[in-house]
């Protein structure tokens, strides 16, 4: 467990404690969310993005535009359309998670333990 702690810098005292703020930062945003939830099957057009978190074009542009200065996404070109991706896959895990703890915060049996049981079985 230590050699976890040192090999992905999880001390307390870690360098990366004040950039990991950053990224929660980056994801307190329910658009930005939607949009990772979005992104985590392939690649989108903003348009199609825009359409299944329900915001316009332009204000989903702006978020893509933060996302991949904070290297959340990146793009491919297609022609004359633009597609975003994940850039990797921490950030639709954090995202997976956090809505996981929030099914925990409604009381009761979470959806994902249901899902897992019945896998399990």
């Amino acid at each position: 467990m230590n050699a976890d702690n040192a090999a992905c810098s999880l001390s307390a005292d870690s360098q990366y404690v004040e950039l990991a703020v950053e990224v929660f930062a980056m994801l307190a945003d329910a658009t930005r969310v939607r949009i990772i939830l979005a992104l985590r099957d392939g690649e989108m057009a903003v348009g199609a993005l825009a359409d299944v978190v329900g915001k316009s074009p332009a204000a989903v542009s702006q978020h893509l535009a933060k996302m991949r200065l904070a290297r959340m996404v990146s793009t491919r070109q297609e022609g004359t359309k633009v597609l975003y991706r994940l850039a990797n896959e921490h950030a639709r895990q954090l995202v997976v998670d956090a809505v996981f703890q929030a099914e925990h915060a409604l009381g009761g049996e979470p959806a994902h333990h249901r899902r897992d049981r019945k896998a399990a079985s």
